[in-house]
């Protein structure tokens, strides 16, 4: 029932491709992102930052838009980005020291997303839609895929296999040590044999991206409405993907830090936590879960162990046995004041992929006055909670990979 189609990749040319791709813009830090922009007059981080030409960096909204519309086309004059001959699909790999990920990239369609072929595990933000939407129109292509994942496809892994064992288009290491490969699939019975098998997968689920998907489909709409003769084929029905079985994603956790304890002492808080948790103190141990309806917090200079009394909480359906969820409903909400996680200013969250320390030093900071942490959804909730219908809290998932910017640019026609 999943639609794909190939699409006319631009892209690197193969000896600047390691020099143009880049991380998310928003992911480096600002001495970082100012270096690369200093010394690589190849880098994306150009396009996406045009202002940096003029020495301005703060230019912002449809200004900044129709620039970054301006610097892509420059990249484009100056043969930095060639455009595929021919409507194809991609094979690509990205390698860490940890984890290996090999999927497709194709144009996935907005017609699944609203008829539900595409499913969200979370909601989004109508502001951010709507920026990311005008961003489209204005810029004309989008150079990051949404992350899409399925249950694993005997086909096409089959044809994904084939690929690999071929000389790749790019192979190239970034700076954070992870080796990227890239194969384009240009034979017509192969691309066949892959719309044939993503025609037989009945649910693409949103790993990560769900404001891009659903900008997407919002300019979609738009445009099919000013198009007269609106067929259903045209690029902009289409977005890009990286499409990757489900049993090859990383999910990690986000901590969340509290910036206030709602006016209680923190002995008040523990009291008042005692209705739902049997609580441990473990002094400066570091304390991890290591079962569901376990949480760690730090408060006051001490670790605790917060177990959840099963006897107190009542699980209603699969969103209630979220861990991120029972956390909301037992303390966000009723003791810290927290109605709206999505946009209170007294909670922030932070992913957590390292030795969760993290909890202690943003508190010891003094920036926050408690902090949590819980083990990560597993991708059999997030699926079984979407298939039904349910969606997850905010934050509740970090999922890898995180694809890098400009290796395929899906232009908007």
């Amino acid at each position: 029932m999943a639609k794909i189609k190939p699409f006319k990749a631009v892209r690197p040319t193969r000896d600047k491709v390691a020099l143009v791709s880049s991380k998310s813009y928003e992911t480096y830090p600002e001495g970082e992102l100012n270096a690369k922009l200093a010394f690589n007059p190849f880098t994306f981080l150009h396009v996406v930052n045009p202002g940096y030409k003029y020495h301005k960096q703060d230019v912002t909204g449809e200004k900044r838009f129709k620039l970054v519309h301006n610097r892509y086309l420059e990249f484009k004059e100056n043969e930095i980005f060639t455009e595929e001959r021919t409507p194809s699909l991609y094979v690509y790999q990205k390698v860490s020291a940890t984890h290996s990920f090999s999927g497709v990239i194709a144009a996935t369609s907005t017609e699944d997303y609203h008829n539900d072929v595409i499913k969200i595990h979370e909601r989004t933000l109508k502001k951010r839609e709507l920026l990311f939407e005008n961003y489209l129109k204005n810029t004309g292509f989008n150079a990051e895929p949404v992350l899409l994942t399925y249950r694993e496809n005997n086909v096409v892994n089959d044809i994904i296999k084939k690929y690999k064992s071929q000389r790749a288009e790019y192979e190239f290491t970034s700076m954070d040590k992870d080796l990227h490969l890239l194969w384009i699939i240009d034979n017509q019975e192969d691309i066949d044999v892959l719309i044939d098998a993503f025609s037989k997968i009945d649910t693409l689920y949103i790993a990560d991206g769900h404001h891009r998907t659903t900008s997407s489909c919002i300019l979609a709409k738009n445009l099919a409405d000013e198009n007269p003769n609106h067929t259903g084929e045209e690029d902009y029905n289409f977005f890009m993907s990286y499409l990757l079985s489900d049993n090859q994603l990383s999910i990690y956790e986000f901590n969340r830090f509290i910036k206030d304890l709602n006016g209680l002492t923190p002995d008040e808080f523990l009291i008042e936590l005692d209705t739902y948790f049997r609580i441990e103190n473990r002094g400066q141990e570091l304390y991890r879960p290591k079962e569901k309806h376990h949480f760690s917090m730090y408060l006051k200079d001490e670790f605790y162990a917060l177990y959840l009394r099963k006897s107190a909480y009542e699980f209603t359906d699969e969103l209630s046995r979220l861990d991120a969820e029972i956390l909301f409903r037992t303390v966000l909400k009723p003791i810290l004041g927290i109605d709206d996680i999505r946009d209170d200013s007294k909670i922030i969250y932070s992913q957590d992929k390292s030795d969760g320390l993290e909890l202690k030093t943003k508190v010891d900071k003094g920036d926050f006055k408690v902090s949590f942490g819980m083990l990560p959804a597993t991708i059999n909730e997030i699926e079984t909670m979407v298939d039904k219908g349910l969606v997850m809290p905010p934050k509740t998932t970090y999922i890898e990979p995180k694809l890098r910017s400009a290796l395929t640019i899906y232009e908007i026609r």
